[in-house]
């Protein structure tokens, strides 16, 4: 770690231990700082390590912090008015982000070059890499992770997550493709080149049975790489009864002759799924 950084994260350990701390300007102007970091890219909430995720948890409590040290304030944009602690990001041409109306990112997040954001929101601490599609209705939450040319479809809702600060957020990696409607939370990760049909919801408890074997197969938070999901369900007792509860199927791998960029559809067709 740099040593900036290095004394950045000390004075907010101290100050997450002693708010009373974050009325001296010295802290102030180093959460600000870690703001800055991360609306630029230059630092992250989470980064890849040796072929896994680390989880920066003191950025995480600099953002935390970041809301005591703001003031309300009116924030006119043409006819549209907000009234927030956090300034909307701005300067997108020169980003060379698109951005269609009414795409809305939150400063202190980070949208890459290449980016298209149609009308959705990402939030604050998130980190949203070159080349994707944010599309209609999508939501990047706080501190989310979103590699390179990833799309994320229609009305998907990428969770966020501050507190617990040890808790990982949302991770997709480079190349997925996650299906309109979809639901990612609790730290789920979804590695590389994988395809998650409409409506699959994932948690950190939701089974993902790859059904693909002669035997199931079953991951917990974690979608690995090319994997072809669709939503599911299985058999459990209840005091009740029998009933269905929901789950995610893996049915197949996405090929790696086919193009990064393929359609869902085209994807769901390799495996012989209706579309």
């Amino acid at each position: 770690m740099e040593t900036q950084f290095i004394q950045l994260k000390e004075i907010i350990e101290a100050s997450w231990d002693n708010r009373e701390l974050l009325q001296k300007a010295e802290t102030v102007e180093a959460i600000e700082s870690i703001i800055t970091q991360l609306d630029k890219g230059t630092i992250r909430v989470a980064e890849p390590v040796a072929g896994s995720w680390q989880v920066n948890e003191w950025v995480k409590k600099a953002v935390i912090l970041y809301f005591p040290t703001q003031k309300m304030s009116k924030i006119e944009v043409g006819p549209f008015e907000f009234h927030d602690k956090i300034p909307l990001k701005s300067n997108y041409d020169q980003l060379g982000v698109r951005v269609v109306p009414h795409g809305i990112a939150r400063y202190g997040s980070f949208v890459a070059p290449g980016v298209i954001m149609m009308p959705s929101y990402v939030n604050i601490g998130a980190y949203v890499d070159s080349g994707t599609m944010v599309d209609t209705w999508a939501t990047v939450g706080s501190c989310a992770q979103i590699g390179k040319h990833v799309h994320l479809s229609g009305g998907v809702g990428i969770g966020g997550v501050l507190e617990p600060v040890q808790a990982a957020p949302v991770i997709v990696e480079d190349g997925a493709f996650i299906g309109s409607r979809c639901i990612l939370v609790e730290g789920v990760r979804v590695s590389k080149e994988a395809v998650l049909g409409a409506n699959v919801t994932l948690t950190s408890s939701s089974k993902i049975i790859d059904v693909t074997g002669s035997e199931p197969k079953e991951y917990r938070g974690f979608v690995p790489e090319r994997a072809v999901v669709i939503p599911g369900s299985y058999t459990k007792s209840f005091p009740a009864g029998d009933f269905q509860v929901p789950c995610a199927l893996i049915i197949g791998k996405r090929k790696e002759s086919t193009d990064r960029k393929t359609s869902l559809n085209d994807a769901l067709r390799e495996n012989n799924v209706a579309v």
